[in-house]
């Protein structure tokens, strides 16, 4: 009789009963407050990484421009020993 008080005592838990959500245990407006503020560090990430990108293209574009004649010849794909 004692094995079947235990077994049937021993039932699974219903997750939904035990689910107790961040949403639910904040209060509301401070909830917000924390979505608000996930957004606008996601805004000013990415912010951020396009100032990165026009900053390296920009970079680029004046190593590229201040390129000695010696360095354009070097990298160039001619075949100059024709020419002679």
């Amino acid at each position: 009789m004692a094995k079947k008080k235990k077994q049937q005592q021993v039932r699974p838990k219903n997750n939904q009963d035990d689910k107790v959500l961040l949403k639910e245990r904040l209060q509301g407006d401070i909830f917000e407050q924390l979505k608000e503020k996930q957004k606008s560090l996601k805004e000013e990430e990415a912010r951020k990484q396009e100032e990165e990108l026009i900053r390296k293209r920009e970079e680029a574009r004046l190593r590229e421009k201040n390129k000695s004649f010696e360095e354009l010849l070097n990298e160039s794909n001619i075949d100059w020993k024709q020419f002679k």
